[in-house]
């Protein structure tokens, strides 16, 4: 649970903040495809997934101490 709060930056304060704008927006028109909508783009703020800026997407670069083996190939005719 901790880790959904931590490094709240503007952008994802303003992703959050549109995401309920969009739910509240969508009660009073009582539009319950939009209130879809609108709960996704609560989610991805609060879950912090989606690909929305630089290195959004990117993955953790994993350190392995394992040496490389030189591949020896045969050639075949």
């Amino acid at each position: 649970m901790k880790k959904h709060f931590e490094n709240w930056s503007f952008m994802r304060v303003l992703r959050l903040a549109l995401g309920i704008l969009i739910i509240v927006q969508s009660v009073i028109a009582k539009d319950w495809l939009f209130m879809g909508a609108g709960i996704l783009f609560s989610l991805m703020p609060i879950l912090n997934i989606g690909c929305c800026g630089t290195s959004g997407c990117t993955t953790p670069v994993s350190k392995s101490n394992k040496k490389v083996e030189e591949v020896s190939y045969e050639e075949v005719r």
